[in-house]
């Protein structure tokens, strides 16, 4: 009797391996390898014989569209997020940490829907349909006609929602927890995570409705389960915030149909989420104007122009070596900035300890804070407090030199929107609007930006001696 073959898969990134290691080779990651049948599920061997393919039909690109391409939520946060609603026959994958409130999320979106006569089915994998009743009670949910099942079988899913009336919108929480019968491992294991979202897309393409998966995450932030996951579905959008904070973002990283540089604010109640029309006043709202080292930056999140604050310390250490606290923007970056700043500005900061900070909780991931960073570094340093009704942005290069960036003119819009009055932008700016440039302080180079803020303090004695 032939032996079964077996096979050895990371938990984590899904790498295949011949047989069973402490370390995974493909991620690194330690204690992820479980044994699982190669014979079920996707993926399996070549031990059963493939059957004979059918043909299928051949269509042109041009024709008649039959139904609108686009499902609006009527959540103006959302709607901006996934480029102007759900597209029908998508399938979006949806992740963030534990207790962040991805479910809140999609209740609400479901119960708005369900408003407008969509045919809603929610599935939680997770929670008991009293559980899925409490929080639609809670969110004032509980009077529309969304449909609610407690069902983790694949195939007992698939039978549900497929009985009457085509879904306009079907919600799976989690994927993690569903499992077929085609599949010999465990619910949660990669096979049977490949697998049921496979099924799922398939009936979304085939059908016409959409498909909303949530996915768990791991430690450093990742959606889990193998990484083919969010190439296999048409969008994937991250929920993230900090619990420390009422604030909720939800930022598209994949959408097919859309950008993938939006973002949609949300503020976390009692009574569920409630979308930040404006957020710029949400991160600048605790703001202390005199305090040094904080500089307010100009930044841009897909069309959305976004004002927030950054904090900088830098204190005297007493360690051999220097520590470097970033939070909210990239550690390797604040080096690069650091090091500018040291070799072309004159500017020692390897006798002090540098602690970074955006405020509110918010990240940063352009390269146009570089010019916020370093004013706040050589404020907190100096001692002295930036003007209160200026904002800065730049690029700024390994030479020292100030790079303009894209979407000036729309900065500069918001900034004066809420009641900023001064700039410190790049010289040459492509796009700066017409009419106001004596308010813009135009650099080209970061030792410039460095002498204009030591100039400031050599004439403030002076100018209260005039007083």
């Amino acid at each position: 009797m032939a032996k079964a073959k077996t096979q050895f898969v990371c938990q984590n990134c899904g790498t295949v391996h011949s047989r069973w290691a402490g370390k995974c080779d493909g991620c690194g990651e330690w204690n992820t390898i479980v044994e699982e049948d190669p014979m079920g599920g996707i993926g399996s061997g070549p031990g059963k014989a493939p059957k004979k393919g059918r043909a299928v039909a051949l269509t042109a690109l041009s024709g008649e569209i039959e139904e609108a391409p686009r499902i609006p939520t009527g959540m103006g946060e959302l709607d901006r997020a996934t480029g102007g609603g759900f597209v029908r026959g998508s399938a979006v994958l949806i992740g963030g940490d534990p207790g962040i409130g991805k479910s809140t999320l999609l209740m609400q979106a479901a119960a708005a829907l369900s408003r407008r006569g969509h045919r809603v089915i929610y599935v939680s994998g997770e929670e008991a349909v009293a559980q899925v009743r409490l929080r639609a009670q809670r969110l004032g949910a509980a009077d529309t006609d969304v449909l609610l099942a407690a069902e983790t079988n694949v195939e007992d899913i698939l039978a549900t929602i497929s009985e009457g009336k085509r879904p306009d919108l079907v919600i799976i929480d989690s994927i993690q927890t569903l499992w077929s019968d085609t599949a010999d491992s465990a619910p949660g294991t990669v096979t049977q995570v490949r697998t049921g979202v496979q099924a799922m897309i398939r009936y979304a393409k085939q059908t016409g409705a959409t498909m909303v998966l949530v996915g768990h995450v791991t430690k450093e932030g990742q959606i889990a389960g193998p990484r083919v996951v969010e190439h296999m579905v048409d969008a994937v959008l991250y929920f993230e915030g900090d619990r420390g904070h009422h604030y909720r973002i939800l930022r598209t990283v994949k959408n097919r149909f859309g950008p993938t540089d939006e973002i949609g604010v949300f503020e976390m109640s009692d009574k569920g989420l409630r979308e930040v029309a404006n957020p710029s006043e949400l991160f600048l709202g605790e703001r202390n104007e005199k305090a040094p080292g904080a500089a307010v930056f100009a930044g841009m999140e897909g069309t959305r122009p976004v004002l927030v604050e950054v904090q900088a310390l830098v204190a005297a250490t007493s360690l051999g070596t220097p520590r470097r606290a970033v939070v909210g923007w990239d550690s390797s970056r604040l080096a690069m900035i650091l090091a500018v700043l040291e070799a072309h500005c004159g500017v020692r900061l390897g006798q002090h300890d540098v602690y970074l900070n955006v405020a509110g909780g918010y990240r940063i991931r352009e390269p146009a804070a570089d010019m916020a960073i370093a004013s706040a570094l050589v404020s907190s340093l100096a001692g002295l407090a930036l003007p209160a009704d200026c904002v800065y942005f730049g690029e700024v290069s390994l030479s020292g030199a100030v790079r303009p960036v894209a979407h000036t003119a729309q900065r500069l819009k918001e900034a004066e929107k809420l009641g900023f009055s001064a700039a410190v932008l790049p010289a040459a700016s492509p796009d700066l609007p017409k009419g106001s440039k004596g308010k813009w302080r135009e650099v080209d180079s970061l030792p410039d930006l460095v002498a204009r803020i030591a100039g400031s303090r050599l004439k403030a004695p002076a100018d209260q001696e005039d007083g």
